[in-house]
């Protein structure tokens, strides 16, 4: 059932878009991108840390719309994470929520919007961190700072968060081809985000190209470890050194720097 559309339509194609992004409300609206999942370390799937613009306060029509796109979000996951992804029909989530299937496909364009929810706040951060660096510093500087802080405070989206919640939920997603694939099209939506907040033309666009995927890279190494039984507490001066060495990279071009 992975795949599903309004009207019964499946199967997205890698790197697709169906509607709006996930993480958007009906209508197009932003979605709130509060993660009340614990990972079973008193930690919540955080939040972005750089500044967002600021924006006219929320009424109340609109918290309720992002507290059901929210609970429609979590009843879901719960769901794949008991049964598996391919084993859940959006008809069964609708119900489980308590809405109607087409209610539903306007807060989630298509079926892998319902898990990748949790990352749609992520999806333009690295363009916020650079809009938002200090003066004087470098977007690498921005960027290369805000990701060690990430590992720092165990952010999921470095790959170094052992929670169980945090692990079950990433097994979910990254043993799913068709979450794999629905990734691509973040990805790209992040990286275009990114050349944008760097300035827009040809180098910037390729400079966002290889930051996006040394992130991607990065955070897929940290999870790969820690999915083989690794605590994220033993990964971590390792995943500091491997980032240190990715943004030395960065600066210095495509030939990778000797090993000291």
């Amino acid at each position: 059932m992975s795949g599903e559309k309004p009207g019964g339509e499946s199967g997205n194609q890698p790197g697709s878009e169906s509607g709006s992004r996930p993480g958007s409300q009906p209508g197009g609206e932003p979605g709130n991108g509060t993660y009340g999942q614990s990972t079973g370390h008193g930690r919540a799937w955080p939040r972005p840390q750089a500044p967002a613009p600021a924006s006219a306060p929320v009424g109340l029509r609109e918290r309720k719309k992002q507290l059901t796109y929210q609970a429609v979000s979590d009843a879901a996951i719960a769901m794949f994470l008991e049964r598996g992804f391919d084993k859940v029909s959006v008809a069964e989530v609708a119900a489980a929520a308590d809405i109607s299937k087409p209610t539903l496909f306007r807060y989630f364009p298509a079926k892998e919007d319902l898990v990748l929810h949790r990352f749609a706040d992520h999806e333009d951060e690295p363009a916020r961190v650079v809009a938002a660096r200090p003066s004087g510093d470098s977007p690498l500087d921005a960027l290369r700072r805000h990701f060690l802080d990430g590992l720092d405070r165990r952010d999921p989206v470095t790959g170094l968060c052992d929670g169980p919640e945090v692990l079950a939920f990433l097994r979910l997603l990254y043993g799913t081809p068709s979450l794999v694939a629905r990734m691509y099209a973040y990805q790209g939506r992040s990286e275009a985000a990114l050349a944008r907040a760097l300035g827009g033309g040809a180098p910037e666009r390729l400079a966002a190209g290889q930051i996006v995927a040394v992130l991607r890279i990065l955070a897929l190494d940290n999870w790969r470890r820690i999915d083989a039984g690794e605590s994220a507490d033993r990964v971590y001066a390792g995943a500091v050194q491997e980032a240190e060495q990715a943004f030395v990279q960065l600066r210095t071009g495509l030939e990778p720097q000797p090993r000291g």
